[in-house]
């Protein structure tokens, strides 16, 4: 485990660094108070530190002080090394934000002691940083594919409209539903619809850029969003999704299995403009009922006039209702 000694006493400074050598260490040396807290806070520095009280540019409780004001990163554990031994004094060390001290000189066993409970803290704190990522992704993630959920890809869509507000940063979406999944099911059984949906999933995340969203919109239905695209690169976009999905048969357990996909696409741009995401999510909807219609193992996307009778100020049902009537085609299965 990699740990910081900083000590102005180049002797001592050799000694400590010696002995935590032979026990197993990587030691770094900081001779000053201020290179001390520039290595502890700079977020790849050693995460366990001794630290001498009395130091040149910045004291030990000083260093404490400068990394606990640190908002980010991970916790670093400190020991102060002190010839002060008054009640106050060690007070004034942990106030400061030492977890311990030990008092100089220093026994070598007591040192690793002190040393071994820290790593454990240490490590419990990164089994509680595990665990809390993991409940995050868990919060955020479709388990089967683990891409964005429904809630946390309707999240970013409203940021991207909240951006393009302030500063007309383009944007687009595709919808893309599988073609056929229900038969997929029903032929093959649900377990080869699961390894669909992953394979399916995995070929989407292959299709976009490293900058781009992808979430599971519900059930056999994705959702993409492409950040920076306007409506002059959209349909090239959606071409590349649709022909990764369609190039090749998918490899499952029952053996390969083509499958398509159509896809529905809108675009908020200089030219382009809605009032909310539903408005949006509603032309990408009527555009994939039209690449429905169309036959599926296609792309249709929202033209300007769709655009325009999003942008007008109704609410609800109505605004809906007014795309699916500019785009022409009633609602078809999936």
């Amino acid at each position: 485990m990699r740990i910081l000694v900083a000590d102005d006493d180049p002797v001592s400074c050799r000694m400590m660094q010696r002995m935590l050598e032979r026990s197993g260490y990587d030691v770094s040396v900081a001779v000053d108070g201020r290179a001390a807290a520039l290595e502890l806070t700079s977020g790849t520095g050693p995460k366990l530190a001794l630290i001498d009280w009395m130091m040149p540019e910045l004291d030990g409780p000083g260093v404490c002080r400068e990394v606990r004001q640190r908002q980010d990163g991970s916790y670093v554990y400190i020991v102060l090394l002190t010839s002060k031994q008054s009640n106050d004094d060690i007070v004034e060390g942990l106030e400061a934000g030492a977890d311990d001290y030990l008092t100089k000189p220093c026994n070598p066993a007591e040192v690793k002691a002190r040393l071994l409970t820290g790593q454990r803290i240490l490590q419990l704190e990164e089994k509680l940083v595990e665990a809390r990522e993991d409940m995050r992704f868990r919060a955020t993630h479709d388990g089967l594919t683990k891409l964005l959920n429904r809630s946390a890809v309707l999240a970013s869509l409203r940021q991207s409209l909240d951006l393009f507000e302030r500063e007309s940063v383009p944007f687009s979406i595709l919808l893309c539903d599988i073609d056929h999944f229900k038969r997929i099911n029903d032929v093959h059984g649900h377990l080869a619809g699961d390894a669909v949906l992953d394979h399916f999933a995995s070929r989407l995340r292959n299709a976009v850029r490293s900058g781009d969203l992808i979430g599971r919109y519900g059930g056999e239905e994705f959702l993409v969003l492409l950040g920076g695209c306007g409506a002059d690169d959209l349909l090239m976009r959606a071409e590349r999704i649709r022909q990764v999905i369609s190039d090749s048969p998918f490899s499952i357990r029952e053996g390969l299995l083509r499958v398509t996909v159509s896809v529905g696409g809108a675009t908020v741009d200089a030219r382009h403009r809605v009032g909310s995401i539903e408005a949006m999510l509603a032309m990408a909807d009527a555009s994939l009922y039209e690449a429905k219609a169309a036959g599926r193992d296609c792309v249709r996307l929202a033209e300007g006039s769709m655009l325009d009778a999003a942008a007008e100020p109704e609410q609800g049902r109505r605004r809906t209702d007014s795309v699916e009537r500019v785009a022409g085609v009633a609602p078809l299965p999936a």
